[in-house]
């Protein structure tokens, strides 16, 4: 109804135009939305207000003459100016009764649009290092990246989910002497293992590979490793300092293509595991980037150096940093280290220019709440590259804490001490899992009550919302056995006897949801459509506790059972939107 209106706004201020009120070449797009008090009628718009000081005239005039100026609908039951120059709009009976045939005739599609006219829309999220599996925080920016990509795909842009795969990073240098250390323990070395090494289990089993398939080929003494490397944090040193002598000392004891060999297999193992667990999570991609791919290709070096000859960096202490506070970045930033090496930063730059040269017109990422230092450096060097800053939104996602019997649950990558996202998945299920991740806004904290999460209750919101779907479901099979035909074609010259409160109120919430999706689409917010799923269902549920469906006057059961059978199915649209199943039976 939403898109009604507006026709009818934009027709009126077209004809004014054409009589010369209004100047053609000036005529403002007016907002179009629901009223806070249904006292005030449905729908209000503003198009009098932004368009008065074109028109030369005060905006309750103006507002007088684009109602008179409207065209007839049998859709509007009455127009009426508020304040300063709003227009309410009431609809007509027949408005709130058409709802019903609009989605059972337009099924899964109901809510979609063009909106975003296939305008390509790039969205890169999870992207953790693949140094270990995903823990309960990379979930939360899984289901939310994935649900931002499905609801702007559903209005209209064309989508291209992906994965930044940091493969070339120093982390996996930790990672790939992590595997190499517990393999030499596996061959019976003794060792201190290092403080800043991973200490997880999936370490000792990528170790077990290694040692299972290759025995004894890549072992070398403990003493031998250890030779001339710094002390550990634990006996007084600089845990940084040992981790990278240890590494240093992997390459030179290993050589170039042993190194190589443990390196991948730490690599591919981790990758492997992330790809399936997310597979399983509901998330797939059609991109997996690899960082390495930058720099054996030479983009990162082709973009530092275009920066520099634009006069963007400059040398110190042998490093070479990057003017990041000419666009406004809090201090300088280095591209290259001393030592010659690319740091991770110059090859987010190159990532992000090779982003725009692809031909995407907007680029999101969803990045983790602790790289909120990252947009400012990030946006800042693709001015200096001469890109447009706006096109990129970074969205910052906090991480979910979890909370059994009432404690919080720890959580460390390095110390092997977390909760996986497959362990959540198996304890609460993915439904769950993916509704209560994007319940908040990406920004707020999300406390995961993993009891609630676990319950059969209405307590629980997804339980809730499913149970409805699940309650209509059950009324239809019941209307089938006793021979009542519910197809859609059926009954819908009686939804004039849909006259119940509850009945009301469920067309009207009914006839939100295309709006709903709009605009969780366009702010990049899934919760909206959360929120509504649950607002549907209570109303649901509010209905199917105070009437009968399957009543003896035919006319009433048919109009009845179309009205939940449209419920049943925008409740599906909904849940499917957000990866999560609607069940026809709990």
């Amino acid at each position: 109804m939403k898109a009604e209106i507006a026709q009818l706004v934009r027709s009126a201020l077209q004809a004014l135009a054409a009589q010369g009120v209004l100047p053609a070449d000036a005529l403002r797009d007016p907002v179009i939305e629901r009223t806070r008090d249904p006292k005030h009628g449905d729908f209000a718009t503003n198009a009098a207000l932004i368009n008065s000081k074109a028109a030369g005239v005060k905006p309750r005039e103006l507002a007088e003459r684009i109602v008179a100026a409207l065209p007839e609908s049998s859709l509007i039951a009455e127009v009426a100016i508020a304040g300063p120059g709003f227009i309410n709009f009431r609809l007509a009976r027949d408005a709130h009764l058409a709802v019903v045939p609009r989605i059972l005739e337009a099924g899964e599609a109901y809510g979609r649009s063009d909106l975003g006219g296939g305008r390509r829309v790039q969205v890169e999220f999870v992207s953790a290092n693949p140094t270990g599996p995903l823990h309960v925080g990379h979930g939360r920016g899984a289901a939310y990246g994935s649900v931002v990509a499905d609801l702007l795909e559903a209005v209209g842009f064309a989508v291209h989910r992906e994965y930044y795969v940091n493969d070339a990073g120093r982390q996996m240098d930790i990672l790939a002497t992590s595997v190499w250390l517990r393999y030499l323990e596996l061959c019976g070395e003794e060792l201190v293992f290092p403080s800043n090494g991973y200490k997880g289990d999936y370490v000792w089993d990528i170790a077990a590979t290694l040692h299972r398939e290759h025995g004894d080929a890549y072992r070398h003494a403990a003493a031998e490793v250890f030779e001339g490397v710094p002390a550990d944090e634990p006996a007084g040193g600089d845990k940084e300092a040992h981790i990278d002598a240890l590494i240093a000392r992997a390459r030179q004891l290993l050589g170039d293509n042993r190194y190589r060999f443990v390196f991948e297999l730490g690599l591919n193992v981790i990758l492997d595991d992330i790809r399936d667990d997310l597979e399983k999570f509901g998330v797939t991609y059609d991109e997996w980037y690899s960082e390495r791919s930058l720099v054996e290709s030479g983009a990162v070096n082709k973009c530092i150096d275009r920066l520099r000859e634009a006069g963007h960096l400059y040398e110190k202490d042998g490093a070479w940093w990057f003017r990041s506070t000419d666009f406004g970045d809090e201090k300088d930033r280095v591209v290259v280290r001393e030592n010659g090496q690319t740091t991770y930063f110059a090859s987010d730059i190159a990532y992000h220019l090779e982003k725009f040269e692809r031909g995407f017109q907007r680029v999101i990422d969803v990045w983790g709440a602790d790289h909120h230092g990252y947009v400012p450096r990030v946006k800042a060097a693709l001015q200096a590259l001469e890109q447009d800053p706006s096109r990129l939104d970074v969205l910052l996602v906090q991480f979910a804490i979890l909370y059994e019997g009432g404690e919080r649950k720890q959580m460390s990558t390095r110390s092997g001490e977390f909760v996986t996202l497959r362990e959540l998945r198996k304890d609460v299920g993915r439904d769950a899992a993916r509704f209560f991740y994007i319940m908040r806004k990406c920004e707020q904290h999300l406390d995961f009550d993993l009891d609630l999460a676990r319950s059969q209750s209405s307590d629980n919101p997804v339980y809730y919302v499913q149970y409805a779907h699940a309650r209509i479901c059950s009324v239809l099979r019941q209307a089938q056995e006793k021979g009542i035909d519910t197809t859609p074609g059926e009954g819908m010259s009686h939804l004039e006897r849909l006259t119940e409160a509850h009945e009301e109120a469920l067309l009207k919430t009914l006839a939100r949801y295309p709006e709903v999706v709009e605009s969780a689409a366009l702010n990049e917010e899934p919760h909206q459509l959360t929120q509504y799923l649950r607002e549907l269902a209570n109303d649901l549920h509010t209905y199917y506790n105070a009437h009968q469906f399957l009543v003896e006057d035919a006319a009433l059961r048919d109009a009845r059972l179309r009205l939940i059978r449209a419920t049943r199915q925008v409740l599906a649209n909904g849940l499917g939107l957000i990866g999560v199943s609607a069940p026809e039976k709990m």
